[in-house]
């Protein structure tokens, strides 16, 4: 089946093509299909995933898979949040929205950098859906004081996993699917799929 994937962001793409290719899922980015992103409004990741599915599903004429997930930082109040993409500004590199991270957290020892990863998918069926599929997923961990690795994306290099010594950049990809709030989210949407279609 062909379910287009509401982002432009090829390294999502690789993560979910990974898992939910077992269901039959072709995963196509918007962005191939010409569909340009949706401003994210929404002041939760539901909302963010739901306004993305929704632009994906009406605009394409196929079911749509969105996620809106970030890194959510204790010492923070929860920030980044829902603006980690763009943390540093609208249209914020990974490198600039990881140095203002690093900068707001520069004064914390190791305790006290705790965080965790969060996503929420949201499937359409098709634009007109009024039932959505709502799956979510998390993974603890802290914020590293350097960056390590050149996996991932985002913040990966400075997100050290739980019961782990390396950073989210130094897993494979197999190994981060298993342990990722996205991977988690994945399981949840297909648990929560049935056996739908």
């Amino acid at each position: 089946m062909r379910v287009v994937l509401a982002t432009a962001n090829p390294g999502k793409q690789r993560e979910f093509a990974t898992l939910l290719a077992p269901r039959g899922f072709e995963l196509v980015l918007q962005s191939d299909l010409g569909i340009a992103s949706i401003e994210e409004t929404g002041n939760t990741f539901e909302d963010n995933a739901l306004l993305k599915a929704r632009h994906a599903a009406l605009t394409a004429g196929l079911p749509a898979l969105a996620d809106d997930s970030g890194l959510e930082v204790d010492a923070l109040g929860g920030r980044p949040g829902v603006w980690s993409a763009r943390f540093a500004g609208p249209g914020a590199s990974d490198e600039q929205n990881n140095a203002r991270l690093i900068a707001e957290l520069a004064e914390l020892p190791a305790a006290q950098r705790t965080a965790r990863y969060r996503c929420v998918l949201a499937f359409r069926r098709s634009g007109r859906d009024t039932h959505p599929i709502l799956a979510q997923g998390s993974w603890e961990g802290r914020i590293g004081f350097e960056p390590i690795g050149g996996g991932g994306f985002g913040y990966d290099p400075y997100f050290i996993p739980n019961g782990l010594n390396c950073t989210a950049a130094e897993l494979g990809a197999a190994h981060k699917n298993a342990l990722s709030h996205r991977g988690a989210a994945l399981r949840d949407l297909i648990a929560r799929l049935g056996s739908w279609p």
